[in-house]
């Protein structure tokens, strides 16, 4: 029997995709053959959906339109009760999940599975999954929800959302660059996840849902949330590298170390990094980047492992403010539009996905004797 895997089906191709594709090698990410150095740093997270949704850097008109669509922000009524019902006794995640599923309520695209209505559906999640986020968080704190403001950008919106105030410029462009690099990545398993449901001929939301679900964990999207509780208890750069060499005699798991595809340091993390230098030049204790940055050269030096995506989110969230808990929901909203690109795309050309298991259990064996009752 072949050695187990400790990322099973890695290597093993399930589809044709035109919309991500990855250089492990050489550390490439990019959208739709647009590499995400350059959407970072020229584009917007409203222009990168765009981009993964459509296949194309949109027109004017075609982004003037799609801006005015994501304005639609204001949630159902159906779904601002569900949150502030349950907003105390719920975790973001378990909110997320449910509030996201309440959408379809009044979806004219429940159900159906055509590019335009998916399109549409898609667009309202994009719009509507932060202000779920942002209202449950200030719900939890016994806070009023802060109204979206059609005139703000996606960033901009959603950290109004949820500080009560507008970022200044810099923060909300840290916010967006983050969006853009979390908008999508191939076939992890969260979207692995929204193909096969949506492989079944279930509708966008449905499909979604689903992926909400698979990256509640942390091996997945809550690796960021588990990096900064890490960080929290080092506490200091000087403590860090001891810390992790501790980890690493007991065979601790040290997240945002290492990716099943990247051989190379993760392009997506060279960005970040660059970020949370440039808060932690503010002075703010502790520096989270200094004992990120500290966590990194350790962990290089100590099991040749470069970080991910995740190590570096974590420090660029906590300087903008971004609690914990939020991480991974936030990991989420960016992505709904890699996730609706993929939906879009395996309902154009539907099949359904269904793998084989390799049989381990009890050989044929005949069934014992016995009275029936």
């Amino acid at each position: 029997m072949a050695a187990k895997k400790s990322v099973q089906l890695s290597g093993i191709v399930v589809a044709e995709s035109a919309i991500c594709s990855i250089d492990p090698d050489r550390g490439v990410l990019m959208y739709r053959g647009y590499d995400i150095a350059d959407l970072a740093e020229q584009s917007t997270y409203e222009e990168a959906a765009l981009l993964l949704l459509d296949g194309e850097l949109p027109s004017s008109d075609a982004f003037a339109e799609f801006e005015t669509e994501l304005a639609g922000r204001e949630l159902p009524a159906e779904t601002a009760e569900r949150i502030d019902r349950s907003a105390g006794e719920s975790t973001p995640m378990d909110m997320l999940r449910t509030a996201a599923s309440t959408l379809s309520f009044d979806d004219p695209g429940r159900g159906k599975i055509d590019r335009e209505s998916g399109r549409r559906t898609a667009t309202r999640l994009i719009a509507q999954v932060p202000t779920i986020i942002a209202r449950h968080h200030r719900r939890r704190q016994g806070l009023e929800p802060v109204p979206p403001d059609p005139s703000l950008s996606y960033a901009e919106n959603f950290l109004a959302m949820l500080h009560g105030e507008p970022p200044d410029e810099r923060e909300a462009r840290a916010f967006d660059v983050a969006m853009i690099l979390h908008a999508e990545h191939e076939l992890n398993a969260s979207t692995f996840t929204a193909r096969v449901v949506a492989g079944t001929g279930a509708d966008l939301t449905g499909a979604v849902v689903a992926a909400i679900a698979a990256l509640s964990g942390p091996l997945h999207g809550g690796a960021n949330a588990a990096a900064m509780g890490m960080f929290e208890r080092w506490g200091s750069p000087e403590r860090t590298p001891d810390e992790v060499r501790g980890m690493l005699e007991r065979k601790e798991k040290l997240y945002g170390f290492g990716h099943p595809l990247y051989r190379a340091y993760d392009p997506r993390a060279v960005i970040l990094k660059r970020v949370s230098e440039d808060f932690s030049h503010d002075a703010r204790e502790p520096n989270w980047y200094a004992i990120t940055d500290a966590a990194e050269r350790t962990v290089l030096e100590e099991k040749g492992l470069f970080p991910n995506v995740d190590l570096w989110s974590a420090s660029v969230y906590r300087y903008l403010g971004v609690p914990t808990d939020l991480f991974t929901p936030l990991f989420a909203a960016s992505r709904i539009a890699g996730w609706s690109a993929h939906v879009l795309e395996q309902h154009a050309d539907n099949r359904i996905i269904r793998p084989s298991a390799e049989y381990v259990g009890a050989p044929p064996r005949a069934f014992p004797a016995r009275e029936r009752v």
